[in-house]
C-alpha cells in the first residue's frame, strides 16, 4: 500500500528532484494569484473533464487526457505532486484521474497551498506559461471507474460496499440538494461518511484516527459523492489505511439523483 500523500517539508526538500512536476488542481479560477513556485495549472473543468457530458467533471477520454497532459509538459516518467488552494479539496480528484489513465507516480500534497504559505515556502504570482510538450500517453484502469450500471447491479449483490462523501443532511434527505431537478436521498446499501470528518485544518487526519471513522469490510469499496470531486478524498483516506480494491462512481448523486426510474433511500 503506497501513501498517497506528501507533507509540505517533503515537497520543499525534493523541488529539485528531476522530473517533478507540480500541478494546481482547479476547478474553479482561485480568487488568489499565488501559487508554489514552478506550479503548472491542472484545469479539471475545462481541461480535464469531457465537455460534452451533460454531468459536471466527467472523466475524459483517455485520448483527450493524454494530449492535455502533454500539452503542459506532462511525460510518462515524470513525479506528480498535485495540490490545491483549499487544502484538500480538488487534488484527490487530480490524483484519481492520473490513477486511472495509468499513471502511478502521483502523490497529493497534504495541507496544499495554505500549508506550503504557513511554512513560508515560495511563491510565485499566478502566470499563463507555455511548455516543452510531453510524450504521456494514457492506459486506462476500468477497475477504478463504475458507471451507474454497475452501481445498480451492486445494490442486488453487494459485492462491493457503496461510501458516500456527502453530507449527512443531504445523505438522508434532510435537505434539498444544491443542483436544481435532483431527488433527495442515497443510493440504496450505501453508508454516509462525509469527507470532512476525514480532514482537519485542510489535512487528513492521522491514521490511528482514520480508523476510528472509517468502515472497512472484507470486500472492494466503491466512493461516491455530488459530482465525483469528494469521493476522491474518501478514496485517498481508504487507501491510507486498507488494501481493499476501490474505485470511484463517478456520475454520483449527480447522475443518479436525476434519473427517475433508478431507486433511493432516505
Amino acid at each position: 500500500m503506497k501513501n498517497p500523500i506528501v507533507s509540505v517539508a517533503w515537497l520543499h526538500k525534493h523541488l529539485q528532484d528531476p522530473d517533478l512536476i507540480i500541478l494546481d488542481a482547479i476547478l474553479e479560477m482561485p480568487t488568489e494569484d499565488v501559487q508554489i513556485k514552478g506550479t503548472r495549472t491542472f484545469d479539471i473543468k475545462n481541461k480535464f473533464s469531457d465537455s460534452n457530458s451533460a454531468l459536471p467533471n466527467t472523466v475524459p477520454s483517455p485520448e483527450a487526457f493524454a494530449a492535455a497532459c502533454r500539452k503542459i509538459g506532462i511525460y510518462n516518467g515524470s513525479k506528480i505532486v498535485v495540490y490545491d488552494a483549499k487544502g484538500i479539496y480538488s487534488s484527490p480528484r487530480a490524483w484519481w484521474l492520473f490513477k486511472v489513465m495509468g499513471h502511478e507516480n502521483v502523490l497529493v500534497l497534504d495541507g496544499g497551498l495554505p500549508a506550503w504559505i504557513k511554512e513560508g515556502y515560495a511563491t510565485e504570482k499566478r502566470q499563463e506559461q507555455l511548455y516543452e510538450e510531453g510524450d504521456f500517453t494514457a492506459n486506462f484502469q476500468p477497475q477504478l471507474f463504475k458507471t451507474k450500471e454497475q452501481v445498480l447491479e451492486n445494490t442486488q449483490t453487494k459485492e462491493a460496499l457503496l461510501v458516500d462523501a456527502r453530507s449527512t443532511d443531504r445523505f438522508l434527505a434532510e435537505t434539498e440538494e444544491p443542483r436544481a431537478g435532483l431527488r433527495s436521498g442515497h443510493i440504496p446499501g450505501s453508508i454516509n461518511i462525509p469527507y470532512t470528518k476525514l480532514l482537519k485544518d485542510g489535512k487528513f487526519l492521522p491514521k490511528e484516527k482514520l480508523k476510528e471513522i472509517l468502515t472497512v469490510p472484507e470486500k472492494p469499496l466503491i466512493f461516491t459523492c455530488g459530482s465525483g470531486v469528494t469521493a476522491c478524498i474518501n478514496m485517498i483516506a481508504y487507501e491510507l489505511v486498507s488494501d481493499n480494491s476501490k474505485a470511484i462512481y463517478d456520475g454520483s448523486w449527480t447522475e443518479w439523483g436525476q434519473e427517475v426510474n433508478l431507486p433511493i433511500e432516505k
